[in-house]
């Protein structure tokens, strides 16, 4: 795991496995770690059953071409995505679920499997349509709102544990990272290394800021006889070339921070520049072990 976080003096933490991924709450009362626990795991519950691609009772699966009315959290999930989309001129793009399926990825990750690659028709987020809590999509077309809604749930997870159980919290949900609340004496801080052996950054998140590493390595598999990675290139509905092995990003929430980590992938060797004009503090480490830092990575409020 890329991010690692370091647990503050005094606080409780706990963890465990989801979405393929490890989830870890960290709270600065150790008395409010039994409700806060409580609260991530009904979260991310109500989210799975909203909107997971491999649970066909899963109330996406429901949504079709005709208008169709969804409950508030599966209309938060899609508003997030769309905007992202729209943030990133189409980059992180929530219609490529099919193209995922296609590839192989169509159950959940530890159950991938290789397969033969089909081809999938090219889908336009554009045509996604959200009015008055009823949502349709075009024919065909699968939604994906993996990457923008683990890091929506951690921002609400970390905003609902802050509110209910009056303490400062971080909810990690494997690379995404939100927190909430008054913040430990000198920050959250979080290590961020791509493995053993790897550089390292310590990084200090103030209240109320969020982390996002984005990967083309955490969850890759072969199909076909070609090496996969679940970050696709909307362009070409196939993996995004590999130049970036990962690329974190600090910013004022996880959601805001995962939208410029995973377009950021999408981007490849336009990234830097892309994410320099932003002003982004942003730390990009290339296919061959190169790390880059933008942005006052890990300056400027973000880091030391």
């Amino acid at each position: 795991m890329p991010l690692r976080e370091t647990l503050p003096v005094g606080a409780g933490t706990a963890q465990w496995s989801v979405w393929s991924t490890v989830a870890r709450v960290v709270v600065t009362d150790p008395a409010a770690l039994p409700l806060a626990t409580e609260l991530v795991e009904r979260r991310l519950a109500e989210v799975d059953a909203a909107c997971s691609r491999f649970r066909p009772d899963a109330e996406l699966s429901r949504v079709g071409s005709l208008p169709t009315p969804v409950s508030p959290l599966l209309a938060a999930l899609v508003d997030v995505a769309l905007a992202a989309a729209a943030a990133t001129d189409g980059d992180v793009d929530p219609t490529l679920g099919g193209a995922l399926s296609a590839l192989g990825y169509d159950r959940d990750f530890g159950a991938v499997r290789a397969g033969k690659v089909s081809v999938v028709p090219a889908a336009d987020w554009r045509a996604v349509r959200l009015r008055d809590g009823e949502l349709s999509v075009p024919a065909g077309v699968r939604l994906d709102l993996g990457a923008t809604a683990k890091a929506w749930t951690a921002d609400t997870c970390a905003a609902d544990v802050a509110a209910r159980c009056g303490t400062g919290v971080l909810v990690a949900l494997g690379g995404d990272i939100g927190t909430a609340g008054p913040a430990p004496r000198g920050g959250w801080e979080v290590r961020v290394q791509d493995g053993p052996g790897e550089p390292v950054d310590i990084v200090t998140l103030p209240a109320g800021a969020g982390l996002a590493t984005s990967s083309t390595r955490s969850r890759r598999w072969r199909n076909a006889d070609e090496l996969l990675h679940h970050i696709l290139d909307p362009a070409t509905r196939r993996s995004a070339l590999p130049v970036w092995r990962t690329v974190t990003v600090a910013s004022t929430s996880c959601l805001r921070a995962n939208t410029f980590s995973t377009a950021a992938v999408v981007r490849g060797h336009r990234a830097p520049a892309w994410l320099a004009a932003a002003g982004v503090p942003a730390r990009l480490v290339a296919a061959g072990g190169t790390v880059t830092a933008m942005g006052g990575w890990p300056r400027d409020g973000y880091g030391r």
